[in-house]
């Protein structure tokens, strides 16, 4: 049943970027791009502006047109994207990557996955070098503004904590209060920088802060001791912590509750709407299998089938740009019997059961 979805879904998806190629013409229909990347400060802040100049070409014609889509990710995330011994990217965000490459040409090898650091990434999209960044980047009003990005779905919401040792005297139960006077490290030009260090101003402690353009100098300076604490996403610390903890020695995750809110997801120049389409409900069909198991009979009154039904043409009419309105009449209601909820009843209920 779920393969059967997918491929009704790509078929919605893939007509939709036939007809798009169909009726560009030679001109386009405008984006963005962009000569220079995030000027990266070393007192805890970013600077992530760049200059951005309306383009006239469609993204999505490009991409068909050369057969190929290029896709960044992260050099090093564990779990979201790594080399394996053949140098083939694997993880989260690699995959979606080919799940975008399958949604635009059919064909999950049709794809340039390229490792780009915190510093490399926002110029790398600006200047056309990716076409699609799928790399733990935070979704924030600054870079969807001033930067001259567009993003997507939310695909996994982080939040940034700290990571010490054991050793050291930190727990489980530590807070950021307690690290008064330790030099920590993380990533340049990022908003984990921003916020240690903003979150170390408020509580009135004195911190060194050392930041790196990569990840894996940062945990390597960490191993060697020249770093007290290190920190960025809690799904990082947690795969650097799998992966890289010495024999003999402990680290540990702290606090509890991450001191920020970091929704991540792809990326994109602005005013591609045609490929953000695309781009977006491939996103969205990876995550209807999680709602699909939510919304079940018992819930909702809909069988699997009217389920797919209701998704395939929330799907279709947000791609065909259309004013249907989707309606479920299968949708248990608290309004008056024999009333059918409307398409927003309906996606208060798909975020109501997807939490």
């Amino acid at each position: 049943m779920r393969k059967d979805f997918l491929l009704r879904l790509l078929a919605v998806i893939l007509g939709f970027t036939l007809v798009a190629a169909a009726c560009s013409d030679d001109d386009g229909d405008g984006g963005d791009a962009a000569d220079d990347a995030a000027d990266d400060t070393a007192d805890g802040s970013s600077d992530d502006t760049v200059e951005a100049t309306q383009g006239d070409s469609d993204l999505l014609v490009e991409i068909q047109n050369r057969g190929e889509l290029n896709c960044g990710v992260s050099t090093v995330s564990i779990g979201f994207a790594v080399q394996d011994s053949d140098g083939i990217y694997q993880g989260f965000d690699s995959d979606f990557c080919r799940a975008t490459a399958v949604a635009i040409l059919g064909d999950a090898g049709a794809i340039n996955i390229i490792g780009l650091t915190a510093a490399e990434r926002f110029t790398a999209v600006q200047t056309g070098q990716v076409d699609l960044l799928h790399r733990n980047t935070t979704w924030t009003q600054s870079r969807d503004s001033d930067v001259g990005m567009d993003f997507g779905p939310t695909t996994y919401f982080d939040g940034q904590q700290l990571m010490a040792r054991v050793s050291d005297g930190f727990s489980n139960t530590s807070g950021v209060a307690d690290i008064d006077g330790a030099v920590v490290c993380t990533n340049a030009g990022t908003t984990t920088e921003k916020n240690i260090a903003e979150a170390a101003d408020l509580l009135g402690i004195t911190i060194t802060l050392n930041t790196f353009e990569d990840f894996d100098i940062v945990t390597q300076n960490f191993i060697d001791g020249a770093c007290d604490i290190i920190t960025t996403d809690g799904s990082g610390l947690v795969g650097r912590k799998a992966e890289q903890q010495p024999a003999g020695e402990e680290w540990v995750i702290f606090p509890g509750a991450p001191i920020s809110k970091e929704p991540l997801g792809p990326t994109y120049g602005q005013n591609q709407s045609r490929f953000a389409d695309v781009v977006n409900w491939t996103e969205l069909e990876t995550q209807f299998d999680v709602m699909e198991d939510k919304m079940s009979v018992s819930t909702t009154g809909c069988t699997e089938e009217q389920i797919n039904e209701i998704l395939l043409q929330a799907a279709s009419q947000a791609l065909t740009g259309s004013g249907a309105e989707v309606r479920a009449t299968c949708v248990k209601s608290t309004k008056a019997a024999g009333t059918a909820p409307s398409y927003e009843d309906l996606r208060a209920l798909i975020i109501a059961t997807y939490r």
